[in-house]
């Protein structure tokens, strides 16, 4: 099946969870995946990987199975991914429990968070569990990279992630916008290391 159309499937089956219309271009994929240089000991997590716009690309770049955990809510995506993917690590889950689901994995330290989710359209208080989750690994030493959209940069849901994640961790470096993506995003890149919270 045609990966615009398994998205528009799971758009209209659940607009909350999948908060899109269409699959990140591969622009935006790239911005997304710039820099970023997997390894067992700095594992990359990708939240909400969708139809695996943005996998496509981690999997060139992922060293070992050991490298990646992804983890998806949507039942039917999880089994499309893990057919287009079988050599990465991909479960279902929910972003709120994304800790414990790592632990359970046996995976190493993560070291990258590659984070596709819908902040503007989640219900506040699973933004909140969800962010407060990546604080977890960020208080580890991690770098965490989301987009959001030009259309919806300044809605109140989108301008509370970046102060949420500014306050504790210093202004993102933002991406220019990648414009061939529908629609139109920006790239945020926030990064701690290990030291800083001791």
């Amino acid at each position: 099946m045609n990966e615009n159309i398994e998205f528009l499937q799971a758009f209209l089956k659940n607009p909350l969870k999948v908060g899109s219309i269409a699959p990140s271009s591969p622009e935006l994929a790239q911005q997304m995946v710039a820099g970023i240089r997997p390894n067992e000991e700095s594992v990359v997590l990708e939240l909400g990987v969708g139809t695996g716009a943005i996998t496509k690309f981690l999997q060139d770049i992922v060293a070992t199975r050991e490298s990646y955990l992804g983890i998806e809510i949507d039942r039917t995506l999880v089994k499309l991914l893990k057919v287009n993917f079988p050599a990465l690590k991909i479960v279902r889950g929910n972003a709120c429990d994304a800790h414990s689901t790592h632990q359970k994995t046996g995976l190493g330290k993560v070291g990258y968070i590659i984070c596709c989710l819908p902040f503007v359209s989640l219900p506040n208080d699973v933004g909140e569990k969800v962010l407060a989750e990546i604080d977890k690994f960020m208080e580890q030493g991690c770098v965490f990279r989301t987009f959001q959209y030009a259309h919806g940069y300044y809605f109140p849901s989108a301008i509370k992630l970046r102060e949420h994640m500014r306050n504790r961790y210093g202004k993102a470096k933002r991406s220019p916008l990648v414009v061939k993506n529908v629609p139109p995003a920006y790239t945020l890149t926030w990064k701690t290391v290990q030291s800083e919270k001791g």
